[in-house]
């Protein structure tokens, strides 16, 4: 008698949104919170920190610059690891570590010892967030893993918001540390949830023999009448059901296009966004907008981007990549826009909110999508890389802004040049579409065959 075969793969793709799916999301946009918060807590900390310590502007650039240049190292560092030694274990661990650097900043006495503390958090920060992506993508049927993945990703904009409510609450009172001590302890608190609550990734389990036992009751517990015996075998249809790490992996077969498309994707989109992000301050002081219409600027360039995600994620699920190149075309005009001379500020500020919607939208529908198009062995790893090169992207946008800005080029120009990493993004974007198409309907087809297959071997029984 054949051993029965299990597809986890159809397993997952038969379920519905249930209370566990619910819970994955929660737990991962509770870990998306720390990210949005720390990008601004040390934005928030540094009129203290100038005040405090006599820093200078270029002094405080390396502090605001010091984490996202971490960003280059943590997800492909800590993508690797969860990809040898399990997604929840990285996970918790960077969470913890996270916590820990940002507490370590409350007792730093130097400019030095606060970078250095900034950076090794960024490290551990950074690199949990694509194995988040990975996890959140493994659970989700195929039907709804751009819309998980957005969810989860819509919580960097609500952490975003929080450093700005505490600064304004207890900043004055307790100082700049203040932002720091909620910065470390609140990841400290989710990393205990993690601990407890987060399953491991099914589709890791599936290619680990030794943790067999994990496999057979998270399934279980995902599909109560799935018959399980001691000879069942399972597989992940539709990809390589390797075992083992592989570096080269990334760059074979269809990938050895698709990841390098997605790179430059996701560097284009970074370097606009942030090259509006830093600069958007100047350009509207610049152009008259008062200091509450700027704030209001700000929340809706934020929200404007969450609201991109949230209306494009089930088109991505359904129609696949087609939203990206779409949401690239319709940054050009806008960015352009921001710079013509002489606009009313409500006329700015639309624009700046489309531009949030535009930009942040890009990067929602690259992160939601990246993740289907490498299997489970390299899953991370591929996902980290892509983060490690966005980072890049969102290092060069403010230096680039910087430079155009000290040749005193009219504002005009400058947002044209600022524009045109969009137009070189709308081609490499529309060069995805097809192949990703073809590599879904190619995982897809694997799918049905092995699909096929197994109930080949079942009906013989």
């Amino acid at each position: 008698m054949s051993e029965l075969t299990v597809d986890v793969t159809a397993v997952l793709d038969r379920q519905k949104i249930t209370g566990f799916n619910v819970l994955l999301v929660v737990l991962a946009f509770l870990v998306m919170m720390t990210d949005g918060y720390d990008l601004g807590a040390a934005a928030f900390a540094g009129p203290g920190l100038m005040k405090e310590w006599h820093l200078r502007g270029p002094e405080l650039g390396i502090l605001l610059s010091s984490s996202l240049a971490a960003g280059l190292f943590g997800p492909p560092l800590l993508g690797y690891l969860a990809d040898r030694f399990g997604r929840k274990r990285v996970i918790v661990a960077g969470a913890f570590a996270f916590g820990l650097f940002s507490l370590a900043a409350v007792a730093t006495a130097s400019l030095n010892q606060l970078v250095i503390t900034r950076i090794l958090a960024g490290v551990a920060l950074a690199g949990t967030l694509p194995i988040m992506v990975s996890l959140i993508n493994e659970f989700a049927p195929k039907n709804a893993r751009a819309t998980m993945v957005i969810l989860m990703f819509s919580g960097v904009t609500f952490g975003g918001g929080l450093p700005g409510l505490i600064a304004a609450k207890f900043m004055a009172v307790h100082g700049w540390r203040i932002l720091f001590w909620v910065g470390g302890l609140a990841p400290l608190a989710v990393a205990a949830v993690l601990l407890f609550a987060l399953p491991e990734s099914v589709k890791y389990l599936t290619l680990q023999p030794a943790r067999r036992d994990e496999l057979v009751a998270l399934l279980q517990r995902l599909d109560p009448v799935l018959q399980i015996g001691p000879a069942t075998r399972f597989i992940i249809s539709g990809e390589e059901n390797k075992g083992r790490f592989s570096l080269s992996a990334l760059l074979k077969g269809p990938l050895a296009t698709l990841t390098p498309l997605y790179w430059a994707s996701n560097l284009l989109c970074l370097m606009v966004f942030y090259f509006i992000n830093q600069w958007m301050p100047t350009v509207l002081s610049s152009s008259g907008v008062s200091v509450e219409q700027a704030a209001i600027a700000t929340a809706l360039f934020q929200f404007g981007g969450t609201a991109a995600g949230l209306l494009s994620m089930r088109f991505l699920d359904r129609i696949g990549f087609l939203p990206v190149p779409i949401l690239f075309a319709c940054g050009i005009p806008v960015v352009i826009g921001i710079g013509i001379p002489g606009l009313p500020p409500a006329a700015l500020i639309a624009l700046v909110a489309c531009a949030g919607f535009c930009l942040l939208g890009l990067q929602f529908g690259n992160i939601a999508t990246e993740a289907n198009i490498y299997p489970t062995y390299i899953r991370a790893w591929g996902i980290g890389s892509n983060f490690a090169v966005a980072r890049i992207g969102g290092a060069l946008g403010p230096l680039l802004g910087g430079m155009a800005f000290g040749a005193h080029l009219p504002a005009q120009h400058i947002f044209m040049l600022a524009a045109a990493p969009l137009v070189v993004g709308l081609i490499v974007s529309l060069l995805i579409v097809p192949r990703y198409r073809a590599q879904l309907e190619r995982q897809r087809g694997e799918a049905g065959e092995v699909g096929a297959a197994a109930a080949a071997v079942q009906a013989a029984e």
